[in-house]
């Protein structure tokens, strides 16, 4: 969430250098992973590094935008606002204050299937660090003004979206994909659902939420393990003992090909194309990673880079990655272009995911692949808190604890014909498109009298 920059940009922005720069440590992907019990139950996968007097910590329970009332998307999001906005007896101009002043960094957000956290502190800041931390989960104070305050951030955040083209893309590539299905529902909420939401609804998301069996923690950094133990008491200890969230059901992703088209009146058409993808449980998904790097998300040296981009000039840049959920999966890729090539654009897309679906990959393009994946780890992993934040993804993606020693392996495992298997699986069906732009038949009209967004 970004809606608190703004009133307290100079403060914080100070917090984040400090913290920033102490957290540029070396790489951790070596580091000992340890499964940390506290004395009240509360597990964490930890890491003891001394290398810089931080910590950083990852958190996360289970619901995420997916428990937002059905009438009301958008709930999560505020909450995510608004934890931080004063909790306990402080309201929150103090309680920022103390952020501030502590160079302590606190921040939620609501994705799909996970209310999310993270918490950055010098090591000598830990007591108060979590002590605000357990403050803002267990008594936050959802006062009117600042509702109100939130509220119009998020309003203003969606009144843009209505004329930004990747937005409206995005937002009608889940429509396609999940129909009436909760990840349809934008996490943001809309214009129409937003001013509905009132304080008992952020509330009771909280009360169904916030709780220990679904919590899922990460720590890295100079702490030990006992005074860890304690800290996460102090910070989670109190909480209810279970959520009550509403069920959410698995869901397939609309079967292609499928075209839907959005008239705006813009310079640029957007073009957002995707389809069901492979679930992070499944055997093949590390096949269908590696394919897909070669395919859209290697950057300057995928297939579609080269052949919307390079080749053609269609575009300047195409990406296109796979996503999973707790209940699904799909493949999502994005670009933008001339109005007038369009059609060419889609065309070019069209047949270079076709070509990887009936022939596969080449040798040299997975051996290439997979050496990539393997040396970009390391890079990946080279600071506290982009450790924490993996190591809470490995945690909610069910992986193993040893999994950061296994994955190259995993990787090197993954054979031309596997490759070649995943990727037909992926792209066989064609593809879901939305086109966000002018209508084809005034792209060379002035654009004053092109067609008017609905």
């Amino acid at each position: 969430m970004t809606h608190h920059l703004t009133r307290r940009a100079a403060l914080a922005a100070g917090a984040c250098l400090v913290l920033t720069a102490l957290s540029a440590a070396p790489a951790f992907a070596a580091a000992k992973i340890q499964r940390l019990v506290s004395p009240g139950g509360i597990e964490a996968w930890f890491v003891q590094d001394a290398t810089v007097p931080l910590i950083a910590m990852e958190y996360a329970f289970g619901g995420g935008a997916s428990q937002d009332p059905a009438g009301k998307p958008g709930v999560g999001n505020m909450v995510a606002g608004l934890l931080d906005e004063g909790s306990g007896d402080l309201d929150s101009k103090t309680f920022h204050e103390r952020l501030d002043r502590r160079a302590i960094e606190l921040s939620f957000s609501a994705a799909r299937d996970n209310l999310r956290g993270s918490l950055r502190m010098l090591k000598d800041n830990k007591d108060e660090a979590f002590d605000l931390l357990r403050m803002s989960l267990i008594s936050p104070h959802f006062d009117s003004s600042d509702v109100e305050r939130i509220r119009n951030q998020v309003l203003s955040g969606l009144r843009r979206d209505t004329t930004n083209p990747s937005s409206l893309a995005g937002r009608k590539f889940l429509e396609v994909a999940y129909g009436d299905h909760p990840y349809a529902r934008s996490a943001n909420g809309t214009l129409e659902s937003v001013p509905k939401i009132e304080i008992a609804d952020l509330k009771d998301y909280v009360a169904r939420v916030v709780a220990k069996d679904t919590l899922r923690i990460s720590v890295v950094g100079d702490v030990d393990p006992d005074t860890l133990g304690k800290l996460l008491d102090k910070a989670f200890g109190s909480l209810p003992a279970k959520a009550n969230l509403t069920p959410v059901a698995d869901v397939t992703t609309a079967k292609p090909p499928q075209r839907a088209f959005i008239p705006l009146d813009v310079p640029q058409t957007v073009v957002t194309f995707g389809g069901p993808g492979i679930r992070r449980n499944e055997p093949d998904f590390m096949a269908g990673y590696v394919v897909n790097h070669i395919l859209g998300g290697g950057g300057l040296s995928s297939r579609l880079y080269r052949e919307v981009r390079e080749k053609r000039g269609l575009a300047y840049s195409i990406y296109e990655s796979l996503l999973w959920m707790e209940r699904s999966a799909l493949f999502i890729g994005n670009t933008g272009t001339r109005a007038d090539r369009a059609g060419e654009t889609v065309d070019a897309i069209e047949k270079e995911i076709r070509r990887i679906a009936e022939e596969g990959p080449t040798q040299k393009e997975l051996d290439d692949a997979k050496s990539y994946l393997k040396g970009s780890q390391m890079l990946a992993l080279d600071t506290s808190s982009k450790l924490a934040q993996a190591l809470l993804q490995y945690q909610l993606d069910k992986l193993p604890i040893d999994y950061i020693e296994k994955r190259n392996a995993i990787v090197d495992a993954v054979t031309l014909d596997d490759a070649k298997k995943a990727a037909k699986r992926l792209w066989g069906q064609g593809l879901l498109t939305v086109i966000v732009g002018r209508a084809p038949q005034a792209a060379a009209q002035p654009a004053a009298t092109a067609p008017k967004a609905n």
